[in-house]
């Protein structure tokens, strides 16, 4: 861990060096305002999907493909964002995403029948996805490099802190408004945004010569390869895996296309995605470990929540403070954090190291919860949570710009954007599959062990005796998802010694 890479600052192509000043930080905020409402409206929407399900008479299996559809069109929409943006300009292709995304939050909630709905979700993902990618190139462009980090901060506050506003923000909506709020709720914020945007970010000359040479072929392989391996991945436990010639397909087919996507990218003269710069570990070991994190902060944001709602019946009201404990402190943690990267002596793969011990710490304890457990007995859990989510997530953003060329700007941004998109789906698939095999596994041991010992259940009321298994079921299964998330996060510190080097901050302080 003592080979050292110096960072070079990360520019769009075609664009000039705006001068920084207020107006560039207003663009930012903007930008930045936009994606974490664009994240939010996810979170929101899903668990506030009860709700919905019921004032527009749709099922449980439709609200799935609801869901499932949005992210699919959001995660495909950042894979190709970043070359749209270079070709159309950041600034028309940003307030055009934003302003399409306003349009169809307004219409969502008066489709007048389900198939209008899913189309309508379709397309708002497919605005949506189009912003990740704009914060990531506006604060690498427009900001200097001795603040260049804060601006890595506000991206990595779409990973941590916005995630935990959609159970806070669902309540709200649904116990004291309307369930139309869950989609409207987008539009104030996004208009404040929208001005942001259109007095903040400079307004380059459009490349339209750039279509003449537009790779039609990767569109083509990789928007179909995406849409079919998040949908089949979210819909797999639903539909039983691979016992589902659906699912069966959607994987397998879109397994093949991803292959041939990445092939005709590595021949493409102007590629989506540059796979060449794979051959820097800092970048590959930073997307590797980046879809580790996700994973493991996806179960400690879950778990607790399902287990609450499933054993004492808590409403999204009532967890609500839970998840605010964990999101609120990351508006001071995260600067304070992107000042401490900042300084010359302050190595970051350290900063992930301690990051992810944390997080692994905080699984490890929480494998002894009990039945006995309420919203008190996970909140001193949650400060661990608090502070390694960011030291695990910042870092990965410093390696994986420090050392990228100005030109391979854009194709960085693809990288990380649509990994941490799919890592995001196979996340939520992944703990999904998991937990509903150890629920079958510790239901099964359980009911095996009551029907060998039969006095057990003498003179038990039957209803009383099922909550105790279910309440059991959950408990352990619960502590499962926590042994394995802990596990994850050791082996992901096990990366750090071998795969990156080390990674100076653009003019670091001494």
């Amino acid at each position: 861990m003592t080979t050292l890479a110096t960072p070079v600052p990360v520019l769009l192509p075609s664009a000039s060096v705006a001068p920084f000043g207020l107006e560039r930080v207003l663009g930012l905020l903007g930008v930045l305002l936009a994606v974490l409402v664009a994240g939010i409206n996810e979170g929101v929407t899903r668990t506030a999907m009860a709700d919905i399900r019921g004032a527009m008479f749709i099922g449980a299996d439709e609200a799935s493909w609801l869901i499932a559809c949005y992210s699919a069109s959001s995660v495909a929409a950042m894979a190709f964002a970043p070359w749209f943006a270079v070709t159309l300009s950041l600034r028309r292709f940003t307030l055009g995403a934003i302003a399409a995304f306003v349009v169809l939050a307004l219409l969502c909630p008066l489709a007048p029948d389900y198939p209008s709905l899913l189309v309508l979700r379709l397309l708002q993902g497919l605005a949506a996805g189009c912003l990740p990618p704009m914060l990531m190139t506006v604060a690498l462009r427009f900001l200097p490099p001795s603040i260049k980090l804060y601006g890595l901060a506000g991206y990595a506050l779409t990973a941590t802190f916005g995630p935990g506003l959609g159970t806070p923000l669902a309540a709200l909506w649904t116990e004291y408004f309307t369930w139309q709020w869950t989609f409207w709720q987008v539009i104030p914020p996004c208009l404040v945004a929208m001005i942001a945007v259109s007095h903040g970010i400079v307004q380059d000359a459009p490349r339209l010569e750039r279509f003449k040479s537009f790779n039609w072929r990767g569109l083509l392989l990789g928007l179909p390869a995406i849409v079919m391996l998040v949908i089949g991945v979210l819909e797999g436990n639903r539909l039983d895996g691979f016992e589902s010639s659906l699912i069966v397909f959607l994987l397998s087919a879109g397994l093949l296309l991803l292959v041939a996507f990445l092939c005709s990218e590595w021949f493409a003269p102007v590629p989506f995605f540059k796979l060449q710069l794979l051959a820097d570990l800092n970048l590959s070991h930073a997307l590797l470990t980046l879809g580790g994190v996700l994973v493991v902060l996806t179960a400690v944001a879950s778990i607790p929540s399902a287990y609450l709602a499933q054993v004492h019946g808590y409403r999204p009201l009532q967890t609500a403070p839970l998840m605010l404990m964990v999101a609120l402190p990351q508006l001071l943690v995260l600067p304070l954090l992107a000042a401490l990267c900042n300084l010359r002596r302050v190595d970051c793969r350290w900063v992930l190291a301690l990051g992810l011990l944390m997080l692994g710490l905080h699984c490890a304890l929480a494998t002894q919860m009990t039945s006995e457990w309420i919203r008190d007995n996970f909140y001193a859990l949650q400060l661990l949570q608090v502070v390694g989510q960011p030291m695990a997530v910042l870092p990965l953003l410093i390696q994986a710009t420090g050392g990228i060329a100005p030109q391979d700007g854009p194709f960085a941004s693809a990288w990380f954007n649509t990994v941490r998109g799919l890592a995001s789906v196979m996340a939520t698939g992944l703990l999904e599959a998991l937990t509903t095999a150890r629920q079958h596994f510790h239901s099964n041991t359980l009911v095996d062990r009551l029907g060998n010992a039969p006095w057990v259940s003498v003179g038990a009321d039957p209803l009383a005796l099922s909550h105790r298994l279910h309440e059991q079921v959950v408990v352990l299964t619960s502590a499962d998802l926590y042994y394995c998330m802990g596990w994850l996060a050791v082996a992901l510190m096990l990366l750090i010694p071998v795969m990156p080097t080390r990674v100076y901050p653009p003019r670091a302080l001494n």
